[in-house]
């Protein structure tokens, strides 16, 4: 975009043209500065008025050098008696001063001389600040903070520190951020004035002033007043857009998929157990969902083992029921041939028919396949990616289900979309990973979410150890043992470095190892192995002609061996907390207790030891994701290459989850009241759009 087009798009408010003009139009920021602002993702007034202090330094005035309590940052008035210059090479420079009865040196490295006459010239007084320290029995102020002439403006009491790049000074920001400020114009609020009232917050230009000016650390904290309402103008503007795009998919015109439930009764009544309150919460708002003539857009959340499948194809058999087909997307090979054997008996019990395609499939099968999905002899359909082709045609998709969304693309949802001749179909993702409410609602703000947050009673519990893995032998011994009580066990090899070579190369060297001491019963399984290898090893270790299964993390969602109780994992503290948490939820599926040892490396690194420790006493799923997300921070609990998380200047999502939750509520109300957004509010909400950047907002705004 060019910067003439930045500077005064259609729409935006006159006010905010000088918050997005370059940002070498401010006093002291010449093209060096500008340079090193740039790598801070600063390029224009707005930007910098958006970073806030990361810091402070409480300054204490001082009239007397005997008054000084080293070590402490102070200010005080001098006057300058001698200079010494360095005595030899890599000594620094020294200017004593005094205040008529001690001595405070000044000591500067590294310094011009020339400079330091003109700044402290013999016999003139000077005001000083800087962080004071004693060095045999003298007082002295490395690099003053500050040094200025009588009658210039004294630094604050509580002075703001910057983020800085390389080649910038906390002088350069201080000044820039007070010119930028300048060019803040009063706005209309666009906070509900209800919630404004509530929460005490100021006006947002008094906030900016505020949050760069603290008086003191409790200003600089995420809680203060105007930090908050910062934060709440960014959690707001975010949540808005996706509460547009949110409107914009459920404008789409749907299908009204409304079944009788007799299919449903019958998978019902083959289950061993009733389902969970959770389920059938879910599969009803799923239900009402798809009976709407809106299209729907669902997240089904839920922690290992809380029973999503059952819930997709309670879903799927709406689909079916109400004359249509379904299809569930699974990530992998191995995935989707999973879930056609979990739901193949459910299917059987509801009397309709279920095939998978992937990328295997070929000939004759695949083309009968095609004809069939076509003609509508198939009710549901699991696949991987294969399904996205154009030439995979079904009669009438009603629901599509998307497992472990975050490893499709949106092109890849748009091509499912137009899958559905009438309408697009429903759309239900799933995900296994629990997600943190902040994070669920940033990332997935757009879709209404179902929570499975409880777990089907045939669910044991897995006792959890940790072994040091000096204690390997005793392990095997173990295994040994439970093998020949008809176990069977889960290896899964370390992630040395981020590769999967080195993945690889463990995988084979435990594999060749636990091969030697118990043969045939050893199997192994890799993301490198031809898909037909991979398969024939899982179908053994299923079957029960192998014991152990030596894999790297390609196991780590959805694989299902009810028979399995033991998992292994070394070098666990090399591995995610949520990683950790997905290969433990692999075992406990079936009637025989269940254990999970996490072999380490010592010494553990303290993150290291948290985590373990964390996974050993709790398996609450969403508690793991929580200290996930203390530990490592939004981006990396996603995966920043496709979070789709936003980059909040002010808000902290760790630590703001409740506010995010506020913003929604607010952001979702208001356009029930003012979908055009032409009310008073509505106007000042469209100049913290465009202050915010959220063009996609302001584009749905457009074309709604």
């Amino acid at each position: 975009m060019a910067d003439a087009d930045r500077m005064t798009p259609k729409g935006r408010p006159p006010a905010l043209f000088p918050l997005f003009a370059g940002i070498e139009t401010l006093p002291g920021i010449g093209p060096k500065a500008a340079d090193a602002l740039e790598t801070m993702g600063v390029t224009r007034p707005r930007d910098l008025i958006l970073t806030l202090p990361s810091g402070g330094i409480a300054r204490r005035a001082v009239d007397r050098i005997a008054d000084l309590r080293p070590p402490e940052v102070a200010t005080l008035k001098v006057t300058v008696t001698r200079h010494s210059a360095p005595s030899g090479r890599g000594r620094p420079y020294r200017v004593t001063c005094t205040d008529g009865q001690s001595d405070l040196v000044l000591v500067f490295f590294h310094a011009r001389r020339d400079w330091l006459e003109k700044e402290l010239p013999i016999g003139q007084k000077r005001v000083v600040s800087g962080k004071v320290e004693r060095f045999d029995g003298t007082a002295q102020m490395v690099h003053p903070d500050h040094i200025l002439h009588e009658g210039e403006d004294l630094p604050a009491d509580f002075e703001p520190v910057y983020p800085l790049a390389a080649g910038l000074t906390q002088k350069q920001m201080a000044k820039g951020a007070e010119a930028a400020l300048a060019r803040a114009p009063e706005m209309e609020e666009w906070i509900d004035p209800a919630l404004l009232a509530r929460e005490g917050w100021p006006g947002w230009r008094d906030a900016l002033m505020q949050a760069h000016a603290p008086q003191g650390p409790a200003d600089l904290a995420a809680s203060s007043s105007a930090r908050t309402r910062l934060a709440y103008d960014e959690l707001f503007a975010h949540q808005l857009t996706l509460a547009l795009a949110r409107r914009q998919h459920r404008r789409g015109k749907g299908r009204r998929s409304q079944g009788g439930g007799q299919l449903r009764e019958r998978v019902l009544s083959s289950l061993p157990w009733p389902p969970t309150g959770a389920q059938r919460r879910a599969v009803a708002e799923i239900a009402d969902d798809m009976a709407s003539d809106l299209r729907m857009n669902r997240l089904l959340q839920g922690d290992v083992g809380a029973g999503k499948t059952l819930v997709a194809m309670l879903s799927l058999l709406i689909a079916v029921e109400a004359g249509g087909q379904g299809v569930l997307m699974a990530p992998t090979e191995i995935l989707a041939r999973q879930h056609l054997r979990a739901l193949m008996p459910l299917a059987q019990a509801a009397g309709i028919r279920i095939e998978a395609l992937t990328g295997r499939d070929k000939g004759d099968a695949r083309a009968n396949i095609l004809t069939d999905l076509a003609e509508g002899r198939i009710d549901i359909l699991v696949g991987t990616h294969a399904v996205f082709q154009d030439e995979v045609r079904f009669r009438d998709l009603r629901l599509a289900v998307i497992d472990e969304q975050h490893r499709f693309g949106v092109a890849q949802r748009l091509k499912l979309a137009a899958k559905g001749d009438a309408a697009p179909p429903d759309v239900l993702v799933m995900t296994a990973t629990p997600i943190p409410r902040s994070l669920s609602l940033a990332q997935y703000g757009d879709l209404d979410l179902s929570v499975l947050d409880e777990k089907p009673p045939g669910r044991k519990p897995i006792t959890t150890i940790m072994l040091d893995d000096r204690r390997m032998d005793e392990i095997v011994d173990r295994i040994g043992k439970a093998l020949q009580g008809g176990a069977r066990a889960y290896w899964v090899c370390p992630l040395v470095e981020e590769s999967e070579l080195s993945d690889l190369t463990a995988a084979e060297a435990r594999f060749s190892a636990l091969r030697a001491r118990f043969g045939d019963a050893v199997r192994m399984v890799h993301g490198q192995m031809p898909a037909e290898e991979r398969d024939a090893a899982m179908a053994d270790f299923v079957a029960g002609r192998a014991q152990i299964l030596v894999a790297t993390t390609v196991i780590e969602v959805g694989v299902d061996v009810p028979e399995a109780s033991i998992m292994v994992i070394e070098r666990a503290e090399s591995f995610g907390l949520a990683q950790l948490h997905q290969l433990r939820g692999r075992v406990g599926r079936g009637q025989a207790a269940s254990s999970c040892v996490l072999m380490y490396h010592a010494p553990l690194t303290e993150g290291g030891a948290r985590r373990l420790h964390t996974l050993r006493e709790t398996e609450d799923g969403f508690r793991i994701a929580e200290v996930d997300l203390e530990m490592r921070g939004a981006g990396d609990v996603i995966g920043t290459a496709q979070s789709g998380l936003p980059r909040f200047r002010i808000a902290d999502l760790e630590r703001q989850a409740g506010l995010m939750q506020v913003a929604q509520a607010d952001a979702r109300a208001f356009l029930e009241r003012d979908p055009e957004m032409t009310s008073d509010r509505g106007r000042a909400i469209r100049a913290l759009l465009w202050l915010m950047e959220q063009d996609q907002a302001i584009r749905l705004i457009k074309t709604g």
